[in-house]
């Protein structure tokens, strides 16, 4: 039987997921900002699932939590980083406060989650970390400037890592969903609107999203359901697109970034010494 540890457990990808291994008899540690929402599956499948109180934005909070966690079982073999948030908004919208709790819960609570977590895979000989990013970890889109910042932070952060812990037997996924049918949306927190960005590219858009003419094709089943198949593998990948808008917008973007740095090939070879 499986243990697997998921943060930001309470709703979207993170419950569905949690539901998807607890129906198929795994053990699941849920970390959620308020216990009494997991009631329901508590009930229902009883010691298989632990629940435990973490709120990844009080950074001093992770560690305790996650030797709490790891202390209740003999092996988590699967930690799953998903806890986060968008902040929508162009950034001249955006107050300070908004900027410190997106990049405190999105970046740093997940840098110290999975430095938390790899002392005890080590000690155990090894576990996968799976970090949910999005395709905003590779693309960009206007008003989620700070959105953006974090997922490409937390990007490069897994890919130094990876590296520094392979020998381990500690193996990373990012995750990069594109535009999916979760809660999401509702929990966006939306700065207020400056009229001078109504008729650029950050007012389309925002009133695209607000109008509902925005296309979400991603399903969130399925996109558990293609995170738990990957994980379940031998071998996986470092990155794995969900979704044909990630699929393609991730695709474009790199075709682009490709063909722009190969047009600079001698620039760059000219400032050798």
């Amino acid at each position: 039987m499986k243990t697997w540890l998921i943060t930001g457990a309470s709703s979207g990808l993170g419950r569905l997921m949690s539901e998807r291994l607890l129906a198929r008899g795994y053990r699941v540690l849920a970390t959620v900002r308020r216990e009494q929402v997991m009631a329901d599956l508590q009930q229902t499948y009883g010691e298989r699932l632990q629940v435990i109180a973490l709120d990844l934005a009080h950074t001093a909070s992770i560690a305790p939590a996650i030797k709490r966690a790891f202390a209740a079982v003999d092996r988590i073999d699967v930690v799953v980083s998903n806890a986060a948030y968008g902040l929508f908004g162009a950034a001249e919208e955006l107050s300070d406060a908004q900027i410190e709790r997106q990049i405190v819960t999105n970046l740093t609570g997940s840098i110290q989650l999975i430095r938390a977590v790899i002392p005890f895979l080590r000690q155990q000989g090894g576990g996968r970390i799976a970090q949910v990013s999005s395709e905003g970890g590779q693309v960009a889109y206007p008003n989620f400037s700070l959105y953006h910042a974090t997922k490409w932070g937390i990007e490069g952060f897994v890919e130094a890592v990876r590296q520094e812990v392979a020998s381990f037997g500690i193996d990373f996924l990012l995750v990069e969903p594109g535009p999916t049918a979760t809660n999401f949306g509702a929990g966006l927190d939306v700065a207020d609107a400056l009229e001078v960005y109504r008729d650029n590219a950050a007012g389309q858009l925002r009133q695209a999203i607000f109008s509902g003419d925005f296309t979400i094709a991603g399903d969130a089943g399925k996109c558990v359901t293609a995170m738990i198949a990957t994980l379940d593998q031998p071998s996986m990948p470092l990155r794995l697109a969900l979704g044909s808008t990630a699929y393609q917008n991730i695709e474009t973007a790199l075709e682009s970034r490709l063909a722009e740095l190969r047009g600079q090939r001698d620039v760059a070879f000219g400032a050798d010494v």
